[in-house]
């Protein structure tokens, strides 16, 4: 699933098999060639529980989008364990197409911890308990884990794993304060004498006070969003339909977004709908920036970038943009391919 507007929700990569990973292995405690699981995340959970039991480890030798592999840590010094998985698209599953399995090597000391047994782990280990009580001292989280994985962990592990258990069931703070006028005003519906009083910190751009405004997200308002099953051509089509004719009614609007291709042919499918005069489409500068870094890998000039974007006049602009030949002529070229009335403010008309 897909929401437009802000991220991907997590739901199974196929999910007829979205219990696979919870089924119990097989009567031996192994794994056997054919297993199905829902994900590759499944199989590297199950793998995780798997090593941190026996008190084995395994290092990756191969992570790709449609592979996972997998030795035994002390794989030729008297182990033969590997394990690797594929993805079966034809299957809709993830299947083991090989396992040397079991285990051979011993351990040869006790450790008081595990490579694998990491807080998130832990968290996803101790979630049930912090369901039921949210406030379970942290001493009692590392009595839960050694009780489960017969492994003795940090007192910092098991504070980060509950602070993480904590923030999957109940969200973050700041959700959780972005949440509270809801409530309250739910509150006040249910119970009309209630009242409710907020007292919020003042707001700063630089070392200005700025009056009168109550702002925690930028002037970034949401107001609207579509889950569909993907950002294809088709669902920003749907998307932008509706948008135009529930929301955004009027005409001469600016529509930011990034420079996917499914964007742009949505755009153009739309009938003029989104396109000069009604609307007038605009690159995202935190897009580009963020495309920039990934092709050059040059940090120092990621300030630079964004300030060529946000460059209010003709003249602030070419001041900034003439910083950029001087680092290199194929910084100067990329940016180039994009029309400069697309991103930079001094040449967008106002839009």
């Amino acid at each position: 699933m897909r929401s437009l507007d802000l991220e991907a929700m997590h739901a199974p990569e196929f999910p007829q098999y979205v219990n696979a990973a919870e089924l119990p292995l097989l009567p031996d405690g192994e794994f056997t060639v054919g297993m199905e699981f829902s994900s590759r995340e499944a199989v590297i959970k199950l793998m995780k529980d798997y090593t941190i039991r026996r008190g084995v480890d395994y290092r990756v030798h191969e992570s790709e989008p449609t592979t996972f592999y997998a030795k035994c840590t002390q794989y030729g010094a008297g182990c033969d364990w590997l394990i690797r998985v594929s993805k079966m698209s034809r299957k809709f599953c993830w299947e083991i197409r090989r396992y040397n399995g079991s285990h051979t090597c011993t351990r040869a000391t006790i450790s008081q911890n595990h490579s694998k047994l990491d807080s998130n782990t832990v968290a996803k280990a101790i979630k049930p308990l912090v369901e039921v009580d949210p406030s379970i001292r942290v001493k009692s989280v590392i009595a839960e884990v050694q009780s489960k994985f017969n492994y003795t962990i940090s007192y910092r592990k098991a504070w980060l794993a509950k602070q993480k258990a904590v923030e999957s069931i109940f969200r973050g703070w700041e959700a959780s304060y972005e949440a509270l006028p809801i409530w309250f005003e739910a509150m006040c519906h249910k119970e009309p004498s209630a009242v409710v009083h907020f007292q919020t910190m003042p707001a700063y751009q630089g070392d200005d006070l700025v009056p009168n405004i109550r702002d925690g997200n930028n002037n970034i308002v949401p107001i609207a969003f579509a889950i569909v099953e993907g950002e294809t051509s088709e669902a920003w089509h749907f998307f932008l339909s509706n948008l135009r004719q529930h929301v955004v009614t009027r005409d001469g609007v600016g529509l930011i977004s990034d420079r996917h291709d499914s964007t742009r042919s949505a755009i153009d499918r739309s009938n003029g709908a989104w396109s000069p005069p009604r609307a007038f489409h605009m690159f995202c500068i935190r897009h580009i920036e963020s495309n920039f870094l990934r092709k050059f890998k040059a940090l120092y000039l990621q300030k630079l970038i964004v300030n060529i974007g946000y460059s209010r006049t003709i003249r602030e602009y070419e001041t900034r943009y003439q910083r950029l030949p001087e680092r290199g002529e194929a910084y100067t070229n990329w940016l180039d391919r994009i029309p400069r009335e697309h991103y930079a403010l001094a040449f967008d008309g106002g839009y």
